[in-house]
């Protein structure tokens, strides 16, 4: 049996090929599977493998999601900023101008002239209206089968499995 520095060192190569944006990931469970230790050694340093990896996606989701704040206050301030920039050249009559860097110019906007409905869509005739499609109810029929009904168009499965690792 291969000694724990070897095994430390067959295991880090895995890492290392798990990040391996070009490693196949045919070629890393071979090289696991050619690692010389027990069932249950192996089961331990794929957990730590799984471990490493959760621990990174973590910390990538926390990323994304400091990003997507940030990223929403810098649109708000250059929302305002262009807006302030507008209403001053309205104000001073300056619609239209340029300087060395920029050309600076207010104008309508493209595309259809915006539509707003006045009324209730009960007052609105039915040839302005577009019929939805019928939708499945899940619930309802979840809860029919829970029941003991027998349709014909829907039945309960069998659950699947999954690997806990705590």
């Amino acid at each position: 049996m291969a000694s724990l520095y070897e095994l430390t060192g067959d295991f880090l190569k895995v890492r290392e090929m798990l990040f391996d944006e070009d490693a196949d990931i045919e070629m890393i469970e071979n090289t696991l599977d050619c690692i010389d230790c027990l069932f249950e050694e192996k089961a331990d340093n794929y957990a730590k493998i799984l471990q490493c990896i959760n621990d990174d996606i973590s910390g990538i989701k926390n990323e994304m999601e400091r990003l997507k704040i940030r990223k929403e206050m810098l649109q708000k301030r250059s929302d305002r900023l262009k807006q302030k920039l507008k209403t001053s050249m309205e104000i001073t009559g300056k619609t239209k101008f340029s300087t060395t860097l920029y050309t600076f110019s207010i104008r309508k906007n493209g595309g259809l002239e915006p539509l707003k409905i006045d009324a209730d869509i009960k007052d609105i005739p039915e040839q302005y209206l577009t019929p939805q499609p019928p939708t499945i109810n899940i619930g309802a029929i979840r809860k029919a089968l829970d029941e003991g009904a027998i349709l014909h168009f829907a039945h309960i499965e069998e659950r699947g499995t999954n690997l806990s690792i705590k």
